[in-house]
């Protein structure tokens, strides 16, 4: 004992002091609540369907004009922005973990940014494949049965017969197997046709494809089709792959039908295509620009059918969608595989497993 009895003693803390400040700051931190931050165009009972999977997690309704500020705060994302995006600052904060592209086209989020980050992606591919079937379909035999001559001539009061064509006992390409042009083939198989389809991913080929090849197989779809059916995602490698060397390989007469992206096509060597009848006709949904210029030769092409990007146009669009991220977000919420999960590089889905078609 040192002297006055206390020097040798440690001193002990005060019982009024309480616990060390680090402590009570790790007590008072609460966890974050998730962000889930949406762009497509959702309705209350929408908003209450995706509150109901994650109770917790704050929802922001953005819209396309909310979207670039709310986004770098998100944890999640569905949507699809139509307006510029600071995709490089969502990046940089490091709080996004998860893109629901409400779209199967993926140009929108797909940027070097994201792609290089450890963001997931996933697709809507598919999910509207019935809408855009049935579009590609209704596509084909406008041209094939010249509804529009013969609108023409309505308009003229005419009633003059005029030569028309057979979908039935054709022969289609279908560039792009994914959910769309996996539904198409059903669609057409009842009118006999012979399908000939190219994709990144040549498996699981559906019975009614007589031929499934890769990327590299178009040449034959160019050569053979009576009817070519574009359906693939847009890339850099998928961009302008119908120029003026492929139209000049297609099949003399053939019809063009393009369901995928706008840029998927040289707008200006179409036009040439079917102003000197190398094409028989062509429709599009898509197009490079949307809306054309009003200077563009597409307005004025022979035989050329647009509509404005409708192909998945329904009255229950937005109720499927919903279901698809509910059911992904039940799936994110519980660590188990995403549907529809991207490969960035690539810039579509893997092909499910076997088994595994969600």
């Amino acid at each position: 004992m040192g002297p006055g009895g206390l020097a040798g003693k440690s001193r002990l803390p005060s019982p009024s002091a309480g616990p060390p400040l680090a402590i009570l700051a790790a007590r008072l931190r609460k966890p974050r609540p998730m962000r889930i931050v949406l762009c497509y165009p959702v309705e209350a009972k929408h908003v209450a369907q995706i509150q109901a999977v994650v109770p917790s997690a704050t929802l922001v309704d953005a819209g396309q004009d909310g979207v670039a500020a709310e986004l770098p705060d998100a944890d999640i994302f569905c949507g699809h922005p139509k307006v510029p995006v600071p995709w490089d600052e969502v990046v940089a904060r490091g709080r996004l973990q998860w893109i629901q592209s409400s779209a199967a086209g993926l140009d929108h989020c797909l940027v070097p940014a994201v792609v290089d980050s450890p963001i997931v992606v996933t697709s809507a591919s598919g999910v509207l494949a019935d809408q855009v079937a049935e579009h590609a379909l209704g596509m084909a035999i406008a041209c094939t049965r010249r509804f529009q001559l013969f609108l023409e001539q309505q308009r003229r009061r005419e009633f003059v017969r005029r030569p028309t064509r057979d979908l039935t006992d054709a022969t289609v390409g279908i560039v792009g197997l994914g959910g769309n042009g996996r539904r198409l083939v059903e669609v057409l198989a009842p009118f006999r046709v012979r399908i000939l389809a190219t994709d990144w991913f040549p498996v699981r080929k559906p019975p009614a494809v007589e031929f499934l090849g890769p990327p590299q197989a178009l040449p034959t779809l160019l050569e053979r089709s009576d009817i070519l059916f574009l359906c693939p995602p847009l890339t850099p490698q998928t961009r302008n792959m119908i120029d003026s060397a492929a139209l000049a390989r297609m099949k003399p007469g053939a019809i063009l039908v393009n369901v995928g992206r706008g840029a998927l096509v040289d707008e200006d060597a179409l036009v040439d295509a079917l102003e000197s009848g190398r094409l028989d006709a062509a429709a599009l949904d898509v197009t490079p620009e949307e809306p054309p210029r009003p200077e563009s030769r597409l307005w004025t092409a022979p035989r050329l059918l647009i509509t404005p990007h409708v192909g998945g146009q329904s009255a229950r669009r937005i109720d499927a969608m919903t279901n698809f991220f509910c059911d992904n977000l039940f799936r994110h919420q519980r660590g188990m595989p995403l549907r529809n999960l991207v490969d960035k590089r690539l810039g579509f889905p893997e092909p499910p497993a076997a088994g595994d078609q969600g």
